[in-house]
């Protein structure tokens, strides 16, 4: 086992991986950008080393600073998180020649799954239906294939997820003016600005389903998480099971996630997407890291992800089957932003009081304290609720209650947000789509 991990992220991502290496004994190393100083991962590592000034270019992106602050503190192994440099199989190789392990996919694999395009590619010799669609190369070929696929479409970043990088274009000229946009986004947060095309579905849920793969034939899922809630291709809430699946439809989902990571030889945590429709599953994606979700899967599993990953990164087998894995319960996150709840307006500032809810089957990943200023550099996450229950029903009024204590005050969150969505009748059948929460604002 690792004796110390250096933690390349930031805010709670940073703070749950040093919870998790806490508990295995193993010390942990903080790298942090100036803005960063008094986060809480950083109060409480073993060592924390500064890495450079706000911008995420400058710091959380600086692999040279992040491999020099791993020298420099004698770490053996680095845990890269969620975001930044978590899908960089050109850093994911980096650390490996410094002679450093790195907790998540081999450096091929993040280059075959991470890449948005070659990722389809694969599925597609997996066995598994995509969503039409093809790698853009230059406007006039991206236009061409727009049209072959059929407008509307998406226009995604191929090295990254989580909407950075992501346009809805319904025409030639929508499609010619949002490309550099979604280029510039792309560069920006993933330091690749390649781009694929995909035709848009009309209100289909997305599903995903996360998997643990050993590198030596283990491969197990956790389940199916149904991130269909989403603000501009931004999640909002996950749940798992999904309510929109059947139990044929689930057991054909898992088996077909499973089947195309034992062909791989997958290593580590990996979250493959697909939207739903009418009965049928397209592959979208693959994200080869830790999920911002991951907490459900943990919920109804009573599998710690984080531990795992750094269990196998480490060399060891999962251990157990598919069959030892028990999903029981139902589990809801709701991401919580520095955001106004109606405008959505980023607010930055200080912590004026805070209190997390508490309680049978309520869990809080934050990193947030009273007097801690919440930086405008990043991405504007600052909590997660995540409630599980032994029913949907239950596990619905549970997080109605927990959002009812949460306060954090000082700045302006989604909570009200949440509040509403968790009481709509829509949201309680589990009648929902990826398109719905658009529908609901834009209501009079």
């Amino acid at each position: 086992m690792f004796e110390k991990v250096l933690i390349a992220n930031r805010g709670e991502i940073a703070l749950r991986i040093h919870r998790a290496c806490r508990e295995m004994g193993v010390r942990t190393v903080a790298v942090h950008s100036t803005a960063d100083a008094n986060a809480m991962h950083v109060r409480l590592a073993d060592e924390s080393v500064c890495i450079g000034p706000p911008a995420a270019r400058d710091s959380y992106l600086n692999m040279s600073a992040i491999l020099s602050a791993a020298a420099i503190t004698g770490a053996d192994a680095i845990h890269p998180g969620v975001g930044f440099l978590s899908e960089n199989a050109d850093f994911a190789a980096m650390v490996e020649e410094h002679g450093i392990a790195f907790i998540g996919p081999s450096p091929e694999h993040l280059r075959l799954m991470g890449d948005k395009v070659s990722a389809r590619r694969a599925a597609e010799g997996f066995g598994i239906q995509v969503v039409p669609g093809s790698a853009v190369v230059d406007p006039a070929a991206a236009a061409a294939e727009a049209r072959r696929i059929g407008f509307p479409v998406l226009i995604k970043a191929a090295a990254g997820g989580g909407g950075r990088g992501m346009r809805l274009a319904h025409s030639e000229a929508e499609l010619a003016s949002q490309l550099p946009a979604a280029a510039a986004e792309a560069k920006a947060y993933f330091g690749d600005g390649a781009l694929y095309l995909e035709r848009y579905l009309d209100r289909p849920r997305h599903i995903e389903v996360q998997i643990l793969g050993d590198g030596q034939g283990g491969v197990v899922h956790l389940g199916e998480r149904d991130c269909s809630l989403q603000r501009n291709h931004q999640k909002l809430l996950e749940e798992t099971p999904s309510p929109a699946l059947d139990a044929d439809a689930r057991a054909r989902l898992a088996a077909a996630a499973v089947g195309a990571m034992r062909q791989l030889g997958y290593k580590g945590a990996g979250t493959l997407e697909f939207l739903y429709r009418a009965g049928e599953f397209f592959f979208i994606e693959m994200n080869a890291r830790l999920q911002v979700e991951h907490p459900v899967s943990e919920m109804v599993s009573g599998i710690d992800i984080v531990r795992e990953q750094i269990r196998i990164a480490a060399g060891e087998a999962l251990g157990y089957g598919q069959e030892d894995v028990s999903l029981a319960g139902h589990a809801i996150e709701c991401r919580i932003n520095a955001e106004h709840p109606v405008s959505f307006a980023p607010s930055p500032g200080t912590i004026a009081s805070y209190h997390v809810p508490g309680g049978l089957g309520v869990r809080v990943d934050s990193a947030l304290y009273q007097g801690y200023t919440v930086p405008p550099h990043y991405d504007s996450l600052v909590a997660k609720l995540i409630v599980h229950g032994a029913g949907r029903g239950e596990c619905v009024m549970r997080m109605k209650r927990a959002l009812e204590e949460f306060v954090i005050a000082g700045i302006d969150t989604t909570i009200p947000l949440h509040q509403r969505l968790v009481a709509e009748p829509d949201f309680i059948a589990g009648a929902y789509d990826i398109g719905w929460i658009g529908r609901f604002l834009a209501a009079p």
